[in-house]
């Protein structure tokens, strides 16, 4: 329970009710805007309520989710300890990205024969604005 307690989520429980308090606020003025003859209020009086379940859905999702993790794991992601059952051994391990350099094809000093195929044509269409894309003779 104490993964629920830190201050990002404390923050998204400060959310979660501000959020449904105000959806059903919402939904109360909507009511009583309906009752007063607005008919189309009516609508809008029964979505209020649904935005609120959502959230209320979306956050409890989020907490089985944090929960149902892993306390702090044991030894390397791929290994599994002696106590843990087989099936979270079986489990895809998620990493993070890595940031991997990209060299440009034309750093090596020659030009990509596709690349410059398409400036040309770039060049041609900008050279011969009225002209169609089928137009172009290459």
């Amino acid at each position: 329970m104490k993964r629920l307690w830190t201050p990002a989520w404390i923050a998204r429980h400060v959310a979660m009710v501000v959020l449904v308090a105000g959806f059903l606020a919402l939904g109360w003025w909507q009511v009583s805007r309906a009752a007063a003859g607005n008919a189309i209020s009516w609508g809008y009086a029964v979505e209020w309520p649904i935005f609120a379940g959502f959230v209320v859905f979306v956050w409890w999702r989020e907490v089985r989710h944090t929960l149902r993790g892993p306390a702090a794991p044991a030894g390397t992601p791929g290994e599994a300890s002696a106590d843990a059952p087989q099936a979270a051994a079986t489990r895809p391990v998620v990493r993070r990205p890595v940031r991997v350099a990209r060299v440009s094809a034309a750093a090596d000093g020659g030009e990509d024969g596709d690349l410059a195929a398409y400036n040309h044509y770039l060049q041609w269409l900008n050279d011969n604005p009225g002209a169609k894309p089928g137009d172009y003779p290459g």
